[in-house]
């Protein structure tokens, strides 16, 4: 087998191509203490501020702030009683199902480094049973559970942007719907959630994954639209409430017109924190060579 020679892996490694994660601060704790406080003023849950901090810190490539987040959790009072692991499985979720909207590398990459960083005891009692296995017995309900909640988010334009997808490529709606709405942002049917009855990402907040990964991305101000109306529609069409969905504290706030506004703010505001100032490192990637 052949060696990388020092120049190749120097040019893979060169400070320009930021090959490695974000580094976190004291200023990132800050933020995050704050955004959780301000997040109880507004009687917004924890699974709601976690899952959107959670989701941009992934986005961000910065493993340490999920760890930061999962810490604050677990010391914040919340009107149902959460265990560290119910924190430690929910940030693992949504890193999860963060891929469908940053790919996969920036969630092997940080869910690896968040599960190194978690107190031992924490990390052995994290679930290590999958639930997304696709089975011939199971493949047909998870096709028709992928499209239900494409259906959901899109309702009103759901087939028309099907068939425009489907101009771009015939492929693209398949890989959408099949590996993504169908395998990955629906929740297996009669599975319980990692972390137990209260922890399931469910509609409401995979749409809040949706919204804070692709707002911290840049570039993709449509996606973005169309997310918070998916948020939005939740609770117009009452699928936030549907058989099997857990109940999100706040979530009917964030899908009006101020929480929308509450949202959007809180996560440009990590992003400045997360980059120290320098934005987004998603779209923009390289810096110029100094």
């Amino acid at each position: 087998m052949s060696k990388l020679s020092d120049t190749v892996k120097a040019l893979i490694n060169a400070s320009h191509a930021k090959p490695g994660y974000t580094p976190s601060s004291a200023g990132v704790q800050t933020a995050l203490t704050r955004f959780a406080s301000d997040a109880a003023e507004k009687k917004v849950g924890l699974p709601a501020w976690v899952t959107l901090s959670t989701a941009v810190s992934a986005t961000l490539n910065c493993p340490e702030a999920m760890t930061q987040i999962f810490h604050i959790a677990s010391s914040t009072p919340t009107s149902t009683s959460r265990t560290p692991v119910q924190n430690a499985e929910l940030i693992r979720e949504v890193g999860l199902k963060c891929i469908s909207f940053n790919g996969i590398p920036r969630s092997i990459n940080t869910l690896g480094a968040f599960r190194s960083s978690l107190p031992a005891d924490v990390g052995a009692a994290l679930s290590t049973t999958p639930t997304r296995e696709l089975t011939a017995d199971n493949l047909a309900v998870r096709k028709r559970d992928g499209l239900a909640l494409w259906d959901s988010v899109y309702v009103g334009f759901e087939r028309k942007l099907l068939d425009k997808l489907a101009q771009s490529h015939p492929d693209l709606p398949v890989h959408i719907l099949n590996g993504h709405y169908s395998n990955l942002l629906s929740n297996p049917r009669g599975a319980t959630p990692p972390g137990g009855p209260g922890n399931k990402v469910g509609r409401v907040l995979t749409s809040l994954v949706a919204i804070a990964c692709l707002r911290a991305q840049t570039g993709v101000g449509p996606q973005v639209v169309s997310h918070v109306f998916g948020l939005r529609k939740a609770y117009d069409n009452g699928d936030a409430h549907a058989a099997g969905e857990e109940p999100v504290e706040g979530g009917s706030w964030l899908a009006t017109e101020d929480g929308n506004v509450w949202i959007l703010e809180n996560i440009d505001k990590l992003v400045n924190v997360i980059s120290g100032g320098e934005g987004t490192t998603f779209a923009p990637g390289m810096r110029p060579k100094l």
